[in-house]
Parts: structure tokens; sequence; C-alpha cells
């Protein structure tokens, strides 16, 4: 893989069902913004992105001001990865690999719009509610509902996946629907998929990252980008500044759960700093409250980190380059000490937050939430495909959705519009709607 293909600009649409190159308005005149900033503004203003503020971090349904939601998570995975971007093009460029014109502030920039959208796809709850969406569709006595699709396409919906989804979202859904999406550059897409393959190689953990609805679009990306194809039409390498985005959301996640954990008071300012295991020393002689304190050793734990990513992505460069890396992350087999901490952070956290009762009750309450809702919607839209008549119920169930059921779709399609809209509501108004529709 090559980085003057790597990191190309190209924007594609769809034009009578086929993937063509487009430009906007923007490119063809003497614009103040990059590519990539245009990019970053699309998913900025884009609703799909506004709505992971109502959207589960870690705790369902938190009434505590302080924690995180999807939004301020996203915002501070790009600060973070846009930092280890600009030090790996610095990196790149000092070693002569970063060609013209790129600069390492546009290795930053392309980073930064794939982190601010990694988590764009997440439907509400959070990995609870992914798990959820795909139980009800392989459940027995909704088999029926998958019959006359492919294999592959029944696949898509017994492994409903966020990161997909945030694929169909760029994609397809958002801004120009069905047209090409947000049309964002090849570069921004490429970095943003953490698994490039269809579900046909999801393996054990269920893991992918592109639907058969955007399989053509992204063989479009791919074959721009140049991405070495794995396996014929469905896995592809990762686009080497994917490890970026993977880290940084890694580094804040495994961080800032421990603050939010301190926040809702589940573990102590104490805990938290023994897990981040940094000098004190490096704080200086301030005086902190001990909140302040956590604040400031969460920053050097970041920027340690920052520098780690860094350099392990250059240690390996010619492996990642050739689509050959193996490891999970730079982070694993490390024995630095911010990998060391992040570890055993990551490890704290499954203990101790991950399985503590208040966020225990919230998930499985999701359950039943998110199947009564695809309990209303999906026989509906099944029942029109298969033409039967309506009921006054399922008319006015389908009434309830953003778009009526369109003439021509197929039924995958149109059970995929339905998770766009259910994988769309944040968490208050997938309860709400549960509720109010429930008759209790």
């Amino acid at each position: 893989m090559e980085w003057n293909k790597l990191l190309s600009t190209q924007k594609f649409k769809v034009e009578d069902g086929q993937i063509a190159p487009y430009r906007s308005s923007t490119q063809t005149s003497n614009q103040t913004r990059s590519e990539y900033h245009q990019d970053h503004d699309r998913v900025v203003f884009s609703r799909a992105f506004r709505r992971l503020g109502r959207k589960t971090q870690v705790h369902p349904l938190a009434q505590n001001d302080h924690t995180h939601n999807r939004l301020t998570h996203s915002v501070e995975v790009a600060a973070v990865g846009r930092s280890i971007g600009i030090k790996l093009g610095e990196a790149l460029k000092a070693r002569g690999a970063l060609p013209e014109p790129f600069t390492p502030h546009d290795i930053g920039a392309i980073v930064q719009v794939a982190c601010l959208a990694h988590d764009i796809g997440n439907p509400p709850f959070g990995h609870t509610g992914e798990d959820a969406l795909r139980e009800w569709f392989r459940q027995p006595e909704n088999q029926r509902y998958l019959e006359g699709m492919t294999a592959a396409e029944a696949r898509d919906l017994q492994t409903y996946e966020g990161n997909a989804h945030a694929l169909r979202i760029i994609c397809t859904t958002e801004m120009y629907t069905g047209l090409g999406g947000m049309r964002l550059s090849c570069a921004s897409i490429g970095t943003l998929l953490k698994y490039p393959w269809t579900s046909e190689e999801s393996g054990e953990k269920g893991k992918f990252n592109i639907y058969q609805s955007e399989l053509p679009y992204f063989k479009a990306v791919a074959n721009e980008l140049g991405l070495k194809e794995l396996e014929k039409d469905c896995r592809w390498a990762r686009h080497p500044l994917s490890y970026l985005m993977e880290a940084a959301d890694d580094i804040c996640y495994s961080v800032l759960d421990l603050e939010d954990a301190v926040e809702m008071s589940i573990i102590s300012t104490t805990e938290f700093e023994e897990k981040l295991q940094v000098d004190r020393s490096r704080l200086g002689n301030y005086a902190m409250d001990p909140r302040q304190r956590c604040a400031a050793l969460r920053s050097i734990f970041i920027g340690d980190c920052v520098e780690h990513v860094s350099s392990e992505f250059m240690r390996n460069l010619d492996s990642i380059m050739e689509g050959e890396y193996k490891q999970a992350d730079f982070f694993q087999n490390s024995s630095a000490p911010c990998a060391l901490s992040l570890k055993a952070s990551k490890e704290f956290a499954r203990e101790r937050i991950y399985t503590h009762p208040s966020k225990i009750k919230q998930e499985i309450g999701a359950y039943p939430c998110l199947h009564h809702l695809l309990s209303m919607f999906i026989p509906a839209i099944d029942a029109v495909h298969r033409g039967q008549d309506l009921s006054e119920r399922q008319q006015r169930i389908l009434r309830l959705l953003d778009k009526p059921p369109q003439e021509g779709r197929s039924k995958y399609q149109a059970f995929l519009e339905v998770l766009d809209f259910i994988g769309g509501m944040t968490d208050n108004y997938a309860m709400a709607l549960a509720r109010d529709t429930s008759g209790f």
C-alpha cells in the first residue's frame, strides 16, 4: 500500500444506482478548507453525530451530568487521534515517507475525522443495544421474517454491528440519502474502518464494518485507496491510519471510564491514581484537590500514550504497509509503562465498573425495550412485502417511521431502514417509545 493512494481526497456519489466520482463545488474553487476539513464539518453537523449526545458511553441513562456520553467521548477521541496523527505525520516526513503535498497536519485531520465518526453507528444502550437487536433476529420464532433473503443478507441482520452501521450512515443514509451519504474523502472512510470486511468474515466476535448494502460503495473506496484485498469481495487489509483511530479510542475509554467511575462514586480517586501509575512528581508543586489531580494525571498519561503509539507505528511500519501487522493493537504486548497502565485500567474496569449493579440493571432493560420495537415494526414491514392487508394497528405502526416503506425496496433494504430508525434513537427516546406503545 502506498501513501499517495492511501491519502486520496477522491469522493464518490451514487448516480442511477452506480458508484461515480464526485467533486463538490468547493473542490473547483479557491477554498479555505482542505478536503479533510470538509469531511470533519460534514460529520460534526450531521444529525447522527448530534444524537450521540444522548447515547450511552458506559452508564445507560446516567443522571450525573459530568459523565461521558458518546458525543463527548467521540470529541475527546478525535482530539487524541489528531495529536497521534500529527506526531506520526512528522515521523513519516522526517523519514521521507510522506509524499508531497501532504503535511503532518493532513494526517492529523484524517484521523480526527475517523475518530469523530467511529461511534456514529452505535444504537441506543451501546454494545448491549447491539446484542439486543441481533438477538431478536436470531430467535427461532423470528426466522420466518428472513425468508427470501440471501444468506449474506440474513447474516447482516443477525450480526447487527454498530461499526457497519457507521459506514452505512456515512455512505448511505446521512445528508445525500441513497446518493452517496456524506460523500467523504476515501482517506477518511478507509481510516474509519476498523473491520474492513463483511459479516461473512466476522468470526466469533461478530465484528465487521461492511453490510451487503454498502459493499459496492466500499469496493470503489478500497480500489481508490489501493487497500490490499485479502479475500475476494469480502475482506481487505486495514488502512494504516485506522490503527491510530483505534488506539485513540482505546486510550480514551480505558482512562475516562475510570474517571466517570470516580464521578459516580463507584471507585475512589486513590484507586484511579493507582491504576494510571503516573509518576506524581511530574505534576509539579501546584495545590490540587483530588479531582483536579486525577485530571492532571490523565493528561500526562494520554501524552505518554500518544508518544508510544507513534513510536510503535513507525517500528512496525513495514508490516502495517504490507497489510500484515498481526498484533491486536499497539499496547497488547508492550512493556512500556503507559501500555501496562492501560491494560491494568481495562482489567480493573471489567472487574469493578462494567459489572456494577447500576449498569447491569439498565442493560437488562435494553432487551425488552428494543425487542418490543422490533416486534412492532418488522412484522408490519414483512406484511407489506408479502402483499398482505395491513391491520389498523400495523398501519398506525408504520406511520411512526421517519419515512414510509418505499416501493421497489427489497425486504432486506426495508429491514435495514427499520434498523436505521431504531439504531438512530437516543437511549431516552427508545425507552419512551417502547413505554408509550406497550400499553402499560
